[in-house]
């Protein structure tokens, strides 16, 4: 009997001791924390608020292993210094527009805006599928940063004027906030340029420091309060006919998290290109009619001579601007190549529904 209990004493002792081998170590694993830079101010709707979304995204992708705090602009650094910032090192990311580094690289402003150039859909796909990520990784490599899509405006409006545009001869002389490469448009047509970051663009308008701006669209124009500083809201955007937002990420910084890490952040990047698309998708058309008929906003369409003439000051600057360096060339090359094929493609599928659809 004393034999019985003490094996049964020692097969207790062996379930215990086997459970406890068998168990998983658990280990808490170090949480690594990053800072993104952005030129928008602090939760900004859309844009602000696009940019905080992707954070919290690979915070909870990472299952909290990744933790990204946002700072908005003027926070960390200033607005137009994130660039500089995320490549030296000062923070991991950055949120912003690709036209406003047009002083690194000329070649930089494709990947956002083009005059009369991509639809968010169009360029989406030339990003994705057509070899225009490629182009930008090369563009960006010498800064040791690695760019993505992280936002898309859908067609932008024309701007807030202090006069109405009836004819070029308006645009001589005008003092106008409008970045990349339709900002050289304008110049061209006897304008003046100005680049202001979000923040500065309403009481710029507002003392007549400007006399018009550009800046997104009816849900974040009625954000920033512009139609308190000009009345006539002009529409369509062609100088951002469909503008990716960005977010570029410090390249020895991506490089030195784990693979699993990596893949969350450049798709958390995809998720966050569609989602801002979609909610300003959703919202424009409410903020729209807000400013018409609470406010008593003055919409109207450029001129359609206007619009002509623009499109064709637009198609030289842009060839112009691309012949300055081998990258801007190359880029532009693969750019107007997509967009004169996917042309063809929506004139029988976008537009001919559209045109349908509108009883045209």
């Amino acid at each position: 009997m004393k034999r019985r209990d003490l094996l049964k004493g020692l097969g207790a002792g062996s379930v215990v001791a086997g459970a406890s081998l068998a168990a998983p170590a658990v280990q808490a694993k170090e949480t690594i924390r990053w800072k993104m830079v952005t030129t928008w101010p602090k939760n900004f709707p859309g844009l602000g608020t696009g940019a905080n979304k992707l954070a919290e995204l690979i915070t909870e992708m990472s299952g909290g292993r990744l933790e990204v705090k946002v700072y908005g602009a003027g926070e960390l650094v200033p607005a137009f210094e994130i660039f500089d910032a995320v490549s030296r090192g000062t923070a991991e990311m950055g949120h912003g527009a690709s036209y406003y580094w047009k002083g690194k690289s000329e070649a930089a402003q494709f990947f956002a805006a083009v005059p009369f150039g991509l639809t968010a859909q169009e360029m989406n796909a030339w990003l994705y599928h057509g070899g225009g990520m490629e182009l930008w990784q090369e563009t960006y490599k010498p800064f040791g940063l690695v760019p993505t899509a992280a936002a898309n405006t859908g067609v932008q409006m024309g701007g807030w004027f202090n006069k109405p545009i009836n004819s070029l001869e308006d645009l001589k002389g005008l003092k106008m906030r409008i970045p990349g490469l339709g900002g050289e448009v304008l110049q061209r047509l006897g304008g003046t340029p100005v680049s202001l970051p979000g923040g500065e663009i309403f009481p710029s308008l507002k003392s007549g420091a400007i006399d018009a701006t550009e800046w997104v669209g009816p849900y974040n124009d009625l954000a920033f309060g512009l139609y308190k500083a000009a009345k006539h809201y002009y529409y369509p955007g062609w100088h951002e006919p469909g503008t990716t937002l960005e977010c570029f990420i410090n390249e020895k910084a991506l490089h030195a998290l784990p693979k699993d890490l990596q893949s969350i952040v450049l798709n958390a990047s995809k998720v966050a290109n569609n989602d801002v698309l979609a909610e300003l998708t959703a919202r424009n058309n409410e903020a729209l009619h807000t400013l018409v008929n609470k406010h008593k906003v003055d919409l109207r369409p450029f001129p359609d001579d206007v619009l002509a003439q623009l499109k064709k000051v637009s198609d030289e600057v842009v060839a112009e601007i691309a012949a300055k360096d081998p990258m801007s060339k190359k880029v532009y090359t693969s750019f107007k190549r997509f967009r004169d094929q996917v042309m063809q493609w929506h004139d029988v599928s976008e537009r001919a529904y559209l045109n349908a659809r509108a009883g045209v």
